[in-house]
């Protein structure tokens, strides 16, 4: 398996990726990601060059972003001052599940985030999904604190402010890296 950069072609496999994953988390009894992600909100992401895609053979079967931006009023300006990269919308499609997948690509993020230097790979995860959040922990995340206020959507209470984060570290990950090298942090 092969990582590569998303491109603007991508934008539709990325809105299926999170549709099927929706569907998977409904049927878990969770309400995560029901709503429909906007495609020119992804399509920003991908020409930002924060969005990318795992590749076995000509399936894509895997995506993840990762990020120096994150949502405001989830970290503290002290822990944002610590170099930081931020990890959302990992999507492993139903057929590579059980694989491991996410946790290679959980690896690979903390990799290109050490090699950019990082210290941290940081996430927030939906509050209510305790299952994502065991997987995260055992992932090697620790859980640092649930923010519920300021939700982006207003008049609505947060609902990703589960955050968790682990030191970043060069690690082998088994995916062929097709990305460039990644911008070291001012």
């Amino acid at each position: 398996m092969r990582i590569t950069p998303a491109q603007p072609s991508d934008v539709s496999k990325l809105l299926a990726f999170r549709s099927e994953a929706a569907a998977w988390l409904s049927r878990r009894g969770t309400d995560q990601w029901q709503r429909p992600y906007p495609a020119d909100k992804l399509l920003d992401t991908v020409e930002d060059g924060t969005v990318f895609m795992v590749r076995d053979g000509a399936a894509t079967v895997a995506t993840i972003t990762l990020a120096l931006g994150v949502e405001s009023g989830l970290w503290t300006e002290r822990e944002l001052s610590e170099p930081s990269m931020f990890i959302s919308k990992l999507s492993v499609v139903r057929t590579h599940a059980g694989q491991n997948v996410g946790g290679r690509l959980l690896d690979w993020a903390g990799d290109r985030a050490h090699r950019a230097g990082a210290t941290w790979l940081r996430l927030d995860a939906w509050t209510t999904n305790e299952d994502l959040q065991a997987y995260y922990l055992r992932q090697g995340f620790a859980y640092v604190r649930t923010v519920l206020d300021g939700s982006a959507i207003a008049g609505g209470p947060r609902v990703s402010g589960w955050l968790a984060q682990r030191p970043t570290y060069l690690v082998e990950h088994g995916f062929v890296d097709e990305t460039p090298e990644p911008e070291l942090l001012g």
